[in-house]
């Protein structure tokens, strides 16, 4: 069977959607060798993080022309059993589609976006439900979450396949590591990090006045706050929250990092904080735990089904339960150690191989079903590009 695979967000700093179509062709290729895999790519440099035997077919990486025309085209040419894509389907897609929808936060939670943004998800990921023939996603928090604003479709349309951290993320040596943030970064003093776009959503504002509580409450901790993620258009508030909150000096910003430096900044710091208000999953989260590091998160949306005790968590509306939390980890060392040890072996409960295994098994559900189709003659064949 050959499956198709639109990868545009590979190597354009598309952060989750990104990592998630990377790390499933990673796992596609080391698993499965009988079936036949194209990627569809935007960046130039796409190839290179692509395992070779799965092929690719550039697309245009202007979204109307990807899937108003480019995209569709491209699969009817290629005739694959099926395209799997994350969010929103091409226009006249001439074969099954199987969708990932990692949170509808876009509907439950418009707020967190631009108008224009909120209502281009709202129309095209409502459209590409509907046509899909089965819809992937990282919890059963999401599953309900979609069931519920998508009121009428069938149950077992809805597939929940846990995510999981790529196996780069792992415990390596806290002073080589801290050695290399030094470095790369110029971090001298001991830090708490947290990881994610820089959106109303991930909640960076009540990270940083929480952050400035604890400084006043507890002048002994000397730890620093570092914050990584893609600036957006959300960011300015973000800068002006840390200019307003009196700890300024204290609190860093390194935009969008490589995953070699998020896996040293994760063995580097001294807690990981993440006080998203929604998450369809939350694997920032899963990665600090598998990298060793204690966790303190919210308490709201699918973070408590992720971490599963394993971490924390507070009420993120709350900055008096987030200083505490954080406070609690960092003044309790016996504490902060169950907990580093508790989010590694709940992070080894997930795993790319496991995710890959299960979504293979949702394409072959759906190819094999029968389609009142011409059937294939010979076999297409697809350039490298």
């Amino acid at each position: 069977m050959r499956f198709a695979v639109d990868a545009h967000a590979i190597g354009r700093h598309l952060t989750g959607n990104e990592v998630y179509v990377r790390s499933l062709l990673n796992a596609f290729a080391a698993q499965d060798r009988e079936c036949e895999f194209v990627a569809y790519v935007s960046a130039d440099d796409a190839c290179q993080y692509i395992p070779s035997r799965i092929r690719t077919r550039r697309v245009s990486a202007n979204p109307f022309l990807r899937l108003g025309f480019d995209l569709a085209k491209k699969v009817r040419d290629d005739r694959p059993d099926l395209l799997h894509v994350q969010y929103t389907a091409p226009l006249g897609c001439s074969v099954p589609v199987v969708v990932s929808v990692h949170d509808v936060s876009f509907l439950e939670h418009p707020e967190y976006f631009t108008r224009d943004r909120a209502w281009q998800l709202q129309w095209t990921v409502r459209r590409t439900v509907k046509q899909a023939a089965k819809i992937l996603t990282g919890s059963e928090f999401s599953r309900a979450s979609i069931l519920k604003v998508y009121g009428d479709l069938e149950e077992d349309k809805v597939v929940v396949v846990p995510n999981a951290a790529a196996s780069e993320f792992r415990p390596i040596s806290r002073e080589a590591a801290g050695a290399a943030v030094r470095e790369h970064f110029s971090i001298a003093a001991p830090f708490l990090l947290s990881v994610g776009d820089i959106q109303p959503r991930k909640n960076q504002i009540g990270l940083i006045r929480a952050f400035a509580r604890l400084v006043r409450a507890y002048p002994q901790l000397k730890q620093n706050l570092v914050l990584v993620g893609k600036e957006t258009w959300f960011a300015g508030r973000v800068h002006e929250a840390a200019q307003e909150s009196g700890v300024a000096d204290r609190i860093q910003f390194f935009g969008f990092v490589s995953d070699s430096d998020l896996l040293q900044l994760y063995n580097a710091c001294d807690l990981f904080v993440f006080p998203s208000f929604y998450e369809g999953f939350g694997l920032p989260a899963l990665e600090a735990m598998a990298c060793g590091r204690a966790v303190v998160c919210s308490n709201t949306s699918a973070l408590p089904e992720v971490v599963d005790g394993a971490a924390i968590v507070f009420d993120p509306y709350s900055v008096d339960e987030m200083v505490r939390a954080i406070a609690d980890l960092l003044l309790d060392s016996e504490l902060r150690l169950r907990m580093e040890r508790l989010g590694s072996q709940r992070a080894a409960h997930f795993s790319w191989q496991k995710t890959a295994e299960r979504t293979l098994e949702v394409f072959h559900e759906v190819a094999e079903r029968p389609r009142a189709v011409k059937p294939r003659v010979g076999s297409a064949t697809i350039a490298h590009r």
